[in-house]
């Protein structure tokens, strides 16, 4: 019989050897396994909901570029958009209505009147802006006055009222910008017009409006913050006219080679 038997010492030698190896394998592990293993479960998100957090940020993205685009358009038709021109003129008429071709020196001081206002174009979009300031006599109303003819819309502003009123556009009596602007470029600025006459204009209020935005940027502008009300034109004639004229504006101005009341009434 053949007895076999091990060295305890070679085994233990042995022993060392292996546990050395995988020490060995320990220590060359990858550092993302380690990173893996001591995340915590609450942190890690799932693949779904990551897409849909990215989502979010991309349509949060649009609409604060959204916002910056039609901010900067708002902001640059209120600031940027100047007039073509402005001018600050006036004219006199014969309140009675009694034209003359030239001054006469017969003429009593006190029949002639005068109106004077600020007159801005802005050629390319078709828009006159007129402000009457508070007049010299007093027996009528300061104003500002929209003219807009790619609207073919008229809009006061009574600054003692503080209320708009609008009316389709009197191409009659209001010249197109270009004519209007050809006028007063053989005008010094400050200067008078040519003696002239006085026309009326009788109107009514109708209705209130209680949007103006589809009235077009110029009249919002105007009217957005006030009570705005429609108008109806009742007549308009040369000369005097007798009219009731309790719960009356009266609005005295130009944007022709005569002068024009227009008499709001309710």
């Amino acid at each position: 019989m053949v007895k076999v038997t091990f060295n305890s010492a070679l085994a233990q030698k042995e022993a060392k050897k292996d546990e050395a190896k995988n020490g060995e394998e320990a220590l060359i592990m990858p550092p993302d396994a380690v990173a893996v293993d001591c995340k915590d479960p609450d942190e890690v998100l799932p693949v779904g909901q990551r897409r849909a957090w990215c989502w979010c940020m991309c349509f949060g993205l649009a609409f604060m570029l959204a916002g910056v685009i039609l901010g900067g358009a708002y902001l640059y038709k209120y600031f940027a958009l100047q007039p073509d021109d402005v001018y600050y003129c006036g004219i006199k008429y014969i309140k009675d209505d009694v034209v003359l071709s030239e001054a006469s020196p017969d003429a009593p001081a006190a029949r002639y009147q005068t109106i004077e206002e600020n007159i801005k174009i802005f050629e390319e979009e078709e828009v006159e802006f007129i402000t009457v300031p508070v007049p010299e006599f007093g027996d009528s109303d300061p104003a500002n006055i929209v003219h807009d003819f790619n609207k073919k819309l008229t809009a006061y502003l009574d600054l003692n009222l503080d209320k708009c009123y609008v009316i389709p556009l009197n191409t009659s009596i209001v010249m197109p910008p270009k004519s209007l602007l050809e006028l007063l470029v053989n005008i010094r600025a400050g200067t008078y017009l040519p003696q002239s006459y006085l026309i009326h204009e009788h109107m009514v209020i109708t209705d209130r409006i209680d949007n103006v935005e589809h009235l077009g940027f110029f009249i919002y502008r105007l009217c957005h913050d006030k009570e705005t009300y429609r108008l109806q034109r009742r007549d308009t004639i040369r000369g005097l006219q007798k009219r009731e004229v309790s719960k009356c504006a009266t609005i005295r101005h130009f944007e022709n080679k005569f002068a024009v009341e227009t008499l709001i009434c309710s």
